[in-house]
């Protein structure tokens, strides 16, 4: 393992962060249990003191058809996956194409999109170096029970990739924002939508500072230039009071803030 300085301002998806060192595991590594995992930096927040991070190297970085299985290591892409899986005509990641990031960080916040979850083609994970099953795996919408730090993922394999189901979920990126976020803010509350609450309470285009909530898509904050962790939590905050407020119903964060 290694030290690695990683400047978040460039590093994550919402372009918000301080130069922070890193620590990077590698195979055989002892996986310390005193900092946290963090992905490719796609649903990340990070604080200007963050509590201390470390990231899987490039070991885990790794895709092969093994024993009936799709054998994974959680450091490789959502893109290479999705190549992999297109080149070898398996069915049942064409959804991985909306979400960008890790294998890891997909587990370890069941990352889906509408019907389709990373947990529906899970066999097994490998867990502070022990296989677990899927299924006894404790998970739900948008969080994963791991009690562990996942490093491989095994996937059940089925034949016939359907382009025309890729086709239709990329068509969903339409009514999301071009400028830098970090995907969905807060999770969806049951039969509603997070974004519609956030329109309701009139934030939508609401900016403070160098963020603001996308005028495209209420749920996203987007960092319209130069914008700040302090910018981000006002924000956020301002969203979970004024929905709590008018709706009774409490926003959660889908997206991690350390």
């Amino acid at each position: 393992m290694f030290m690695k300085t990683i400047d978040f301002g460039r590093f994550t998806s919402i372009k918000v962060g301080p130069k922070v060192d890193v620590l990077v595991v590698e195979k055989d590594d002892t996986i310390p249990n005193d900092r946290y995992l963090i992905g490719h930096g796609n649903n990340l927040l990070i604080s200007p003191a963050p509590s201390p991070l470390m990231m899987l190297g490039d070991d885990f970085d790794f895709m092969k058809i093994e024993d009936g299985l799709l054998h994974t290591g959680c450091a490789t892409s959502t893109g290479r996956l999705l190549s992999f899986a297109k080149k070898h005509d398996l069915g049942g990641f064409e959804f991985i194409s909306k979400l960008p990031g890790s294998i890891g960080g997909m587990v370890a916040m069941n990352a889906g999109v509408k019907e389709y979850e990373i947990f529906n083609i899970l066999d097994n994970i490998k867990i502070n170096g022990q296989w677990i099953k899927a299924e006894d795996i404790e998970h739900g919408y948008r969080f994963a029970k791991l009690n562990g730090v996942a490093t491989d993922v095994k996937f059940k394999i089925k034949y016939g990739f359907d382009k025309k189901l890729l086709d239709e979920l990329i068509s969903l990126r339409n009514n999301q924002p071009k400028e830098p976020s970090a995907g969905s803010l807060f999770k969806n509350p049951p039969n509603d939508h997070a974004g519609r609450l956030i329109e309701g309470v009139g934030l939508k285009g609401k900016q403070i500072g160098g963020m603001a909530w996308s005028d495209v898509h209420a749920n996203f904050l987007v960092n319209i230039g130069g914008g700040t962790f302090e910018d981000s939590i006002a924000l956020i905050e301002l969203a979970k009071k004024l929905v709590l407020e008018q709706y009774k119903i409490a926003l959660k964060e889908e997206i991690k803030i350390l």
